[in-house]
């Protein structure tokens, strides 16, 4: 390890097999996390690489628990990388339950929060969620519920051994880049939230490399999802498109609007309101912008606009409040 940050204080990159040998050899607990927090440093002064980026998630998705049935229900998740020092409410995890209340199959892969308030995991277990990787339960999850929930330490080693680094941290690192592409079950449906547009280059990239169906989007003021605090872009494997809320019939909110609170218990109460449809409109309008951009993914012959009716109804009708309590039922 001294070797290699050595070169990295040097402005070296390492190559795809390096990266993929070292995020190994720190998931066999091979580094202390002096070692490792100085390594994951280096990413918060230069860019990863895409050679860097390719050898790291080699590495997770090898290190993965294998849950490859659940790929049989061809799931999708919808996940922001973080990072954007925004501290927005959980909008990503509410979408899913909007998606699944739609009548879609979510996977959603999450973590506590390591540069918010809350994250996934945090706002799960604010409701009793009991975090699981019997393959069944999750099975029986996404069959009766449409949604099942991957809490990521418990799928890959590597991440559960930087996790108390990336606490103590608290700040982005590159583990928020890889998060969103290490979803055990490797679904072929993505929505996946970026805070710049280098980012985005980065994971379409990838994505094409694939022969994956998503979405990235971009809220052009700097946040990991569609604010509707300004205009936000969409990058699908056909086209790549700025959008207005406007445009899409939705109204344009402020920043303070989204705030996610200063608790996990003030976000999860913000989380309850917008899935019983008592929520502000600038809350609820963020989220059902998102579900729309996964049901659009889904199916891709709706347009935007109609998607949004469908997450709208998911919410209004009840559905999604109802998805959200059957999941409780089989998940605490």
């Amino acid at each position: 390890m001294k070797q290699i940050l050595n070169r990295l204080f040097n402005h070296q990159h390492l190559s795809r097999s390096e990266s993929k040998d070292i995020l190994t050899r720190m998931a066999a607990g091979e580094y202390n996390n002096a070692q490792i927090a100085a390594f994951i440093s280096v990413y918060l002064m230069r860019s990863i690489s895409i050679d860097e980026f390719l050898g790291f998630t080699d590495a997770l998705l090898d290190l993965r628990m294998n849950v490859d049935t659940l790929s049989a229900y061809n799931p999708i998740d919808i996940v922001g990388t973080g990072g954007d020092n925004k501290n927005t409410f959980n909008i990503s995890t509410l979408s899913c339950f909007v998606v699944a209340g739609a009548g879609h199959k979510v996977a959603k892969h999450g973590n506590y929060g390591a540069t918010s308030v809350s994250g996934a995991s945090n706002v799960m277990e604010q409701h009793g969620v009991k975090f699981t990787s019997d393959v069944s339960k999750l099975e029986k999850s996404l069959d009766k519920t449409n949604i099942a929930y991957l809490h990521a330490p418990l799928f890959n080693n590597a991440l559960k051994i930087v996790a108390p680094v990336r606490k103590d941290l608290g700040v982005r690192t590159f583990f928020n880049m890889l998060g969103p592409v290490v979803n055990p079950i490797m679904p072929k449906r993505n929505v996946l939230g970026v805070f710049n547009l280098k980012m985005a280059r980065m994971y379409h990239y990838m994505y094409q490399q694939t022969d994956c169906d998503f979405s990235i989007v971009h809220g052009l003021d700097g946040y990991d999802e569609i604010s509707l605090t300004g205009d936000f872009k969409v990058i699908n494997k056909t086209q790549e498109i700025i959008y207005s809320p406007e445009e899409v019939g939705l109204v344009r909110c402020r920043e303070e609007d989204l705030n996610g609170g200063d608790t996990p218990e003030e976000a999860s109460k913000i989380f309850d309101n917008v899935i019983n449809n008592e929520a502000t409109d600038a809350q609820k309008n963020a989220v059902i912008a998102n579900a729309a951009v996964a049901i659009q993914t889904i199916n891709n012959s709706l347009s935007f606009e109609e998607a949004i009716s469908q997450a709208r109804e998911s919410i209004e009708s009840g559905n999604a409040k109802r998805t959200f309590s059957k999941f409780l039922e089989f998940n605490t």
